[in-house]
């Protein structure tokens, strides 16, 4: 997925980094348990890895850029498992997992079609009662600004709890925030 200069140098910066600890993720997630498998769907250059080890036992990542699949595993392959993959195709088993994240990534999947596949690929590798949650920004002047030269296809927040619900989600909750908006939505079913 194309990221322009700019948004290369910001998403592996130690300032966005703390930024997406602080107040992505941690906005994302609030209130929210993740179990004891925790998988995250384009982790990018890693700025979530801390945050998300602070919550669970255990974390892989799925990563489409064959680049940033070696930086993660140079920087954090000791910490996570790091699969090269797309996650609308994950190389992974079904029911996998007790909570499939992502985060400010949604947008640089280049279609809808692509878009609702990774959907349907979070349903399938979470485990029943399992919640796929995460956020992404808000398509705005100042974000488009920002994505110029990028892939960019922001999800508008109306359309997403459909969206999440077509490929089985339920429980969906979507709240808005100034520059982006958060999703939660579980697989229903009980974990044994």
């Amino acid at each position: 997925m194309a990221m322009n200069y700019f948004h290369r140098i910001l998403c592996r910066s130690a300032m966005w980094e703390r930024t997406s600890a602080t107040k992505i993720v941690s906005w994302a997630l609030s209130g929210l348990e993740l179990g004891s498998s925790v998988l995250e769907i384009g982790p990018g250059y890693g700025a979530n890895v801390r945050a998300l080890l602070g919550r669970t036992s255990a974390l892989t990542g799925v990563e489409i850029d064959t680049a940033l699949v070696e930086r993660l595993r140079d920087r954090h392959g000791d910490l996570m498992t790091v699969v090269e993959g797309d996650g609308a195709e994950m190389p992974l088993p079904d029911l996998e997992f007790d909570t499939v994240v992502c985060f400010t990534m949604l947008h640089h999947v280049p279609t809808v079609r692509q878009q609702d596949a990774l959907f349907a690929e979070a349903f399938r590798v979470v485990r029943p009662g399992g919640v796929f949650a995460g956020s992404d920004g808000l398509d705005t002047r100042v974000f488009r600004l920002m994505h110029l030269g990028d892939t960019c296809l922001p999800i508008p927040p109306e359309e997403a709890a459909e969206r999440l619900a077509r490929v089985g989600f339920a429980d969906i909750e979507i709240d808005t925030g100034a520059a982006s908006f958060r999703f939660r939505a579980k697989r229903p079913g009980t974990h044994r």
